[in-house]
């Protein structure tokens, strides 16, 4: 991969990123994006919409967090402002805005106040793109990121991009045609997705690419895979309705049933914790799950290193809500680790049945018992599967490859507009996962 940093700076796009948070705890692979671009030499500044998390992040994560601009509450002081700046250069160009973006049909309410609020930090952060500079936009969702990005290329002529990665996309949030249609290029972090963006996308579709999430991919430990009893069972994510972690807890209390000695660990935070330790308890299991609630990023490495088998249960929620490629994932085969795991969305890009670990139907904890404890029976054969794994991770989620694409993208996207190319986009390879 070239190396950026021997060249003049001034050369290289600045870029803008747009996030609600940043950084979140539950996003390390935008912050791994993020900090290989910095490295690359990529002049890039990070914008949030919201405030400033300060629960749960790691010490790389508090290095960082001083360096992003953050709009939050404050900044309705001076949006009447910065409205009225927009509309003094470009009055129908705002009317336009104020009539196709805010007031639409939203996929729920609280999307439609995401997007709104999102609508609203277009305005100020436009001022500030063209303030400092900034040559090219993206967001790192296709929703609120998306929609503030959308509005300040709209009103600067600033291009702008974003990645579509699961829940943001799935559903639609009433607008993602039209975003598309207006980017200069669209990311999304699974191949699976690829097919599903373009029906969006129209006569657009040769703005979409396929470039997987960077994994860091130095030697870690490998995890000990004992395999004796009580073997140790490992689950990591966000208490979301999409992990169906419900399914899992459902698949556990087959495994007691068929005198499986076991110990759980379910790692997240959320409401929903309350849900779980509930349905545990009353299938006769809360003694065999433990809930560490959240653990932050530089910790999960002992987690991985302690288990046996690490599970993903997944599952489209009835809204169409779904995960796109679990990280976690990638990071449970990087120390070796068997995976069982759900079929959903880009999951089996990775999860191979068979060959990199077990791949079960979503919603099926019957399936997913079954398949633990053939995992669990067969010590070799689920090393080896992990080994199969960690190798299929190594050859595809090369962070400094994946995000020097993405590089790429943004050098050749600004380099054919300041030529005047109407799609800097339009001759590339599309799929970009070789």
């Amino acid at each position: 991969m070239t190396n950026y940093n021997s060249g003049d700076s001034r050369l290289l796009p600045k870029v803008a990123y747009i996030a609600l948070w940043f950084p979140k705890p539950s996003e390390t692979f935008v912050l791994r994006e993020v900090i290989n671009l910095w490295k690359l030499g990529l002049p890039l500044e990070v914008f949030t919409t919201y405030g400033e998390l300060t629960k749960c992040l790691s010490p790389e994560m508090q290095a960082i967090s001083p360096k992003v601009h953050r709009l939050g509450v404050a900044f309705l002081k001076r949006w009447p402002k910065d409205v009225g700046y927009w509309w003094k250069r470009n009055p129908s160009k705002v009317a336009s805005l104020f009539k196709k973006v805010p007031f639409r049909y939203w996929r729920s309410m609280e999307i439609a106040g995401e997007n709104l609020w999102a609508f609203m930090c277009g305005f100020t952060l436009a001022r500030l793109f063209e303030e400092r500079r900034i040559n090219h936009i993206h967001a790192v969702w296709a929703n609120g990121p998306a929609t503030a990005a959308w509005v300040a290329g709209t009103l600067t002529g600033i291009p702008y991009s974003f990645t579509g990665r699961a829940v943001d996309i799935y559903p639609s949030d009433g607008a993602l045609n039209e975003k598309i249609r207006d980017a200069a290029f669209v990311i999304t972090d699974n191949m699976t997705n690829i097919d599903y963006l373009r029906k969006f996308a129209e006569s657009d579709q040769d703005k979409i690419f396929g470039i997987y999430n960077g994994v860091p991919l130095e030697a870690h430990c490998e995890a000990s895979v004992a395999m004796k009893q009580p073997y140790n069972l490992l689950a990591i994510g966000r208490f979301d309705r999409i992990k169906a972690f419900h399914i899992l807890i459902f698949a556990c209390s087959i495994l007691k049933r068929a005198g499986v000695d076991f110990r759980l660990r379910l790692v997240g935070s959320g409401i929903r914790k309350y849900h779980y330790k509930y349905l545990a308890w009353r299938l006769g299991i809360l003694d065999n799950i433990l809930f560490p609630g959240y653990v932050t990023y530089d910790k999960v490495s002992e987690l991985f290193a302690q288990s046996d088998l690490f599970v993903m249960s997944s599952a489209v929620h009835r809204t169409g809500e779904r995960d796109g490629l679990p990280t976690v994932i990638m990071e449970a085969y990087m120390h070796r680790l068997p995976v069982v795991a759900t079929d959903v969305c880009g999951t089996k890009e990775v999860v191979q049945d068979g060959i990199t670990g077990r791949l079960v139907p979503e919603n099926d904890p019957t399936a997913l018992a079954k398949a633990i404890i053939e995992m669990l029976q067969d010590r070799d054969k689920a090393i080896q599967m992990a080994e199969q794994g960690r190798n299929l991770v190594l050859g595809k989620f090369d962070q400094q490859e994946n995000h020097g694409k993405i590089f790429e993208l943004f050098l050749n996207s600004v380099n054919a507009n300041t030529c005047g190319v109407e799609n800097p986009t339009s001759n590339s390879c599309r799929n970009l996962e070789m």
